[in-house]
């Protein structure tokens, strides 16, 4: 049985971090789902800095969008949510056969909103208004600003992928936010049942902090990270005050490993897809690592509920100088400033090519 076969029978889904329009163009989205069980997507501003500035594959769509008075973050709204909906409409099977636990797709909101709560909801409002379609996800993230706007969000009804996670106790703050919105919802009278994952970011911890450690903890902070909050999550489930949730009808918010892709070359580039597999979680990987995991992947057992060596790694880490609550802080603001450049650079480079292409059009026009 295919490696990430086995991953999908274990009860983890494997979701692609990438999204472009060749992949959906050419079948490539459609064959991940039927050979290598992919069940859902996530995208960001750097993915699709990448995907557009790559090629010309959006160049018709940025002319005919641009034509029709579109410019600027609404062109580029408009433009993903093209692609997303496509792939959500791939996903759709998936979606109604797990009764809406799987097959999702994302959308971020706009990056500079990061420290706004209100300009959050009002961005998570007007996302899922347009996206269309009922197995989207708007991706907010959760930092000081963000939780609050995550709480009030899954009030509204609108179903939320919460990024930018780096530590348990960040976890454990968006996933008492979702709770409160679930909560108040019942309160309310209103249906219990709002989609939400909580992405926690991975490998990035093992990039900041292999250059502190000796040898032998390099690559080990993120997956102790990962068994720690894999804890919390399940601790989360067994909460009575979860369980009153789940008898009233309520989804479970599911923990979504993040930046799985090994960038230790002297790493396995399968290291975080084997270390972090666990049934009612969700693995997002970049097609690199898909593709590695899908050829010689390995499994070797489940992630342990009781967070396994967690605690013991996370104490020698800090030992050796590692000041772990203060990287995470670190690391969500980087990783907040990270998107705001791709999202610059995106709008960059979606001005520049309307220019080009409007040139080139009145150009012809000329001829």
């Amino acid at each position: 049985m295919k490696a990430t076969r086995q991953l999908h029978e274990l009860g983890q889904s494997l979701w692609l971090d990438n999204i472009t329009r060749t992949l959906l163009d050419d079948g490539t989205l459609a064959r991940y789902i039927a050979e290598d069980s992919i069940t859902g997507l996530t995208s960001n501003p750097s993915i699709f800095d990448a995907a557009i500035s790559g090629g010309d594959a959006y160049d018709a769509g940025i002319h005919a969008k641009s034509l029709a008075g579109l410019q600027g973050e609404a062109l580029f709204t408009e433009l993903a949510l093209e692609d997303l909906r496509r792939a959500a409409d791939l996903f759709k099977p998936v979606f109604e056969a797990t009764h809406h636990v799987d097959g999702w797709v994302s959308m971020e909101v706009s990056p500079l909103l990061a420290a706004d709560t209100a300009g959050s909801i009002a961005a998570a409002k007007a996302i899922h208004a347009q996206g269309r379609r009922d197995n989207l996800f708007v991706k907010i993230p959760g930092t000081p600003a963000g939780v609050p706007a995550i709480e009030e969000a899954i009030f509204l009804g609108i179903p939320i992928n919460v990024t930018l996670l780096f530590s348990c106790a960040q976890y454990q703050a968006v996933a008492d936010a979702y709770m409160r919105g679930i909560e108040r919802r019942l309160e309310a009278g209103l249906d219990p049942k709002v989609g939400s994952v909580a992405s926690l970011f991975i490998s990035r911890w093992d990039v900041a902090s292999n250059k502190q450690l000796p040898d032998e903890l390099h690559n080990t902070l993120g997956i102790a990270v990962g068994q720690q909050t894999y804890l919390a999550y399940r601790q989360v489930l067994a909460s009575a005050r979860w369980q009153k949730l789940a008898t009233a009808g309520a989804m479970p918010q599911r923990l979504l490993w993040a930046s799985t892709g090994t960038k230790d070359a002297s790493a396995s580039d399968t290291l975080y897809i084997s270390a972090l597999a666990a049934p009612d979680t969700i693995n997002t990987m970049p097609e690199k690592t898909l593709h590695a995991f899908a050829d010689h992947g390995e499994l070797h057992g489940s992630m342990p509920v009781d967070g396994g060596n967690a605690d013991a790694m996370l104490a020698r880490i800090s030992k050796a100088g590692v000041d772990i609550d203060k990287l995470a802080l670190t690391l969500q603001q980087e990783g907040a400033e990270s998107f705001v450049k791709s999202w610059h650079h995106l709008l960059d480079g979606i001005a520049d090519k309307t220019s080009q292409l409007a040139e080139k059009s009145n150009g012809a026009v000329l001829k």
